[in-house]
């Protein structure tokens, strides 16, 4: 039986995808180089971090902050995956996958303790917007989330940065998100 010619591109690989489509294929490179950075190191306590940002108990993602530039500009944080967390139950049970929106709450806590650490009194800081946001991995149970964050602008009520998330040496997310502190 003949072929359709979209049949045939498929088969051949030769099949034209999409801008976005092709966006999400190419790989990604880092926000930046964590070639001299210990992944396994910590500069911050989850303590410390709680100090500075209010999410606790469940909403508490960020399990440590590994490594931050003298000026709080950029940060790597993880967030340790588990199969006791709350989201584990009901999304996709048989094989849970980390929630996007929960990614990006990472990325959003790390972005808002670069902010709030160099104040003399910290806020509660909100998220505004979400921008140019794309999913490349799963994060499962058992994973580390790598999270990268840089600021790109900064004032005293509002901060702009770019957010990353990498899981066994692939980007899992990435996300432009604004701020304004409460």
């Amino acid at each position: 039986m003949p072929q359709s010619p979209a049949e045939a591109q498929v088969q051949s690989g030769s099949a034209h995808l999409s801008k976005e489509e092709e966006s999400q294929s190419a790989p990604t490179k880092l926000l930046f180089d964590l070639s001299g950075i210990d992944l396994k190191g910590e500069m911050v306590s989850k303590a410390q971090l709680e100090s500075v940002i209010p999410h606790r108990g469940a909403m508490s993602m960020i399990d440590r902050m590994i490594w931050h530039t003298p000026d709080f500009s950029r940060g790597v944080a993880v967030h340790n995956t588990r199969a006791d967390e709350f989201w584990c139950a009901g999304h996709f049970p048989p094989r849970p996958i980390m929630p996007g929106v929960l990614m990006i709450e990472v990325g959003a806590q790390l972005a808002s303790y670069l902010y709030n650490v160099r104040r003399k009194n910290t806020n509660i800081a909100v998220f505004l917007r979400i921008d140019e946001c794309s999913f490349r991995a799963m994060v499962e149970p058992g994973q580390d989330l790598y999270v990268l964050c840089e600021e790109l602008k900064c004032s005293r009520r509002r901060f702009v940065s770019n957010i990353q998330g990498m899981v066994d040496g692939k980007v899992a997310f990435q996300a432009q998100i604004t701020g304004m502190s409460m």
